[in-house]
Order: C-alpha cells, then structure tokens, then sequence
C-alpha cells in the first residue's frame, strides 16, 4: 500500500538556472552601445575638422611673417656679399661691388619661394 500522506510528486520540470539577459535585452544594449560610439565618432570628426580648419587658418596668417623674414635674411645675406666682394676687390680700378652683371637696373631676388 501507499505510505501516509501518499508518494512523493514526481519532478518532471526542468530546473535550469537563469542564463543571462534574453535576446530583446542584448539587442537593445548593442544598439545603445552603437549608438554612443556613432555619436562619439560624429564629435571627433568636428573636432578634427575644426582643428584642420584652425591649422590652415594659422598657416594663411604666418605666410606674410614668413615672407617679411624671409626678405630680412636675403637682404643680410646680399649685403653681407656685398662687403665680401667690396674687400675682395679692392685692389681692382673702376669695380663697383654689387654692381648688376645685366644692362638694366630691375631687381631680381637670388631666392623664390613657394606656398602651398
């Protein structure tokens, strides 16, 4: 016969443990996370565009600064030439230091410079 109280219930459910977040709950985390990279990756481009910007900017401004020190070094440098050649020549008659080499009096810089 049966014990008092009758048998014990049968355990036929499965007793699993809980694995982690279900499939809508990762969705909406990888889409969060996408969603804050794509907004990070849109700052860094302004802010790299900016600072392009920033850096051409800089560059159009110091070109005239450039050019001014540019024309102080050429002018030291020729007449420093000058001299040389005046001490050089000092014993030639009728030499004239600095004197052109052409027939016409039109200046013509020993240097060109380029801006890209």
């Amino acid at each position: 016969m049966p014990p008092p109280g009758g048998f014990e219930a049968i355990k036929y459910k499965r007793n699993l443990p809980f694995r982690g977040p279900g499939g809508v709950a990762i969705l909406a985390g990888v889409t969060g996370i996408c969603a804050f990279g794509f907004y990070r990756l849109g700052q860094g481009n302004l802010e790299k565009r900016e600072l392009k910007r920033e850096k051409v900017w800089s560059r159009l401004h110091l070109v005239p600064l450039l050019l001014a020190e540019g024309d102080r070094d050429a002018y030291r440098r020729e007449h420093a030439a000058v001299e040389r050649e005046r001490e050089i020549m000092k014993d030639v008659k009728g030499w004239e230091a600095g004197k052109s080499v052409y027939s016409d009096s039109r200046y013509r810089s020993s240097n060109s410079i380029v801006v890209l």
